[in-house]
Order: structure tokens, then C-alpha cells, then sequence
């Protein structure tokens, strides 16, 4: 959808990739005010500033961690996935995360973490155990224990409530 738009504004590229992209040179300001406008009509952001760019990078891979394949096992530590992606240094990264949305990177990822066994167990397919597994938690009893501090329930109680709450990926 952004390279059609892309396209039809006139914009060239190098390249599109979920939440960046690659300009051919600066655009004229009317060709890029079209571009925004056509975006936020799609309900699309745009974002300028290289700090916010750099948080929606970091947002977008670990987003993309957490909700990877079953059966794909991250072996790698999630600071060395996000410096060796993005070739920064870690604690830049993390210095500029916590600057901008006021927790830390490793919170962030709990609450995905936490969103995603939410999604599972609403799901029903999957039991406790194979969620944990999955989401890459050292046991059963430690998804427990995480699970009830962010959201005030065990996951069987949030399993058997009426109309679990769940919180949309881009609002965590």
C-alpha cells in the first residue's frame, strides 16, 4: 500500500520495508504533502525525526520477535538481534528508547510478550505449557508469575473471563 502511494505521487524510492522507507533524494514539498495527506487518510504516520524513526525500527523487530513462527527458536539475545539489525550500539538504542516511551526496552518486549500469550490463550489451540515455550519463557511458572504482574490475573483466570481485555499491538 505505501509503494502504491509512493507510486501514484510521484515519489521515487529505494526502498519500502514495514515502518521505513528509503527515498530517492527529497521530494518536492507538494509531492510529500500529498504523500502525508494520502497516508493519513489511510491511517498511517508519518515520522520525521530520525529518533522516532529509530523507535518504530526497534518496536517493529521486536514485534516481529515475539510473534515469529512456531517452532523458530531465538537463540540470540534480544540486544544483540537489535545492535547487530540496526548497527547501533545496544545501550544507545536502550537510552533512546526509554527516552522517548518512558520504560525500558526489556519491559516492552514483557508487555508484547504478555499481549501475545493473551492472543494464545484466547485462541484456545496451544496449553500453557507450549505458550511458554513458544514465547521463549523459562517455564510455566515464570509466564505465570509475569503474566499476573502485568495484567492482575493468572492465565487460567484471564482464559475463563467473559471478554479478555486485550490491548492492540500499537497501543503497547
Amino acid at each position: 500500500m505505501v509503494r502504491q502511494q509512493l507510486d501514484e505521487t510521484g515519489i521515487a524510492y529505494k526502498d519500502v520495508q514495514l515502518g521505513d522507507v528509503s527515498l530517492n533524494g527529497r521530494p518536492a514539498p507538494a509531492k510529500l504533502a500529498e504523500f502525508r495527506k494520502r497516508m493519513d487518510a489511510l491511517g498511517f504516520e508519518l515520522l520525521n525525526d530520525r529518533r522516532s524513526a529509530l523507535i518504530e525500527r526497534i518496536k517493529n523487530i521486536i514485534i516481529r520477535l515475539v510473534h515469529r513462527s512456531e517452532g523458530e527458536v531465538m537463540n540470540t539475545k534480544l540486544s544483540v538481534i537489535l545492535a547487530d539489525e540496526l548497527n547501533m550500539d545496544y545501550h544507545y538504542l536502550s537510552s533512546q528508547f526509554s527516552g522517548a516511551e518512558g520504560i525500558t526496552i526489556e519491559k516492552y518486549v514483557i508487555q508484547q510478550r504478555i499481549e501475545r500469550a493473551k492472543e494464545l490463550l484466547t485462541y484456545g489451540q496451544l496449553s500453557l505449557s507450549e505458550i511458554a515455550d513458544q514465547l521463549g519463557y523459562s517455564s510455566v511458572q515464570h509466564l505465570s508469575q509475569q503474566f499476573k504482574k502485568v495484567t492482575g490475573l493468572t492465565p487460567s483466570q484471564y482464559k475463563a473471563s467473559a471478554e479478555p481485555a486485550r490491548i492492540p499491538l500499537d497501543k503497547v
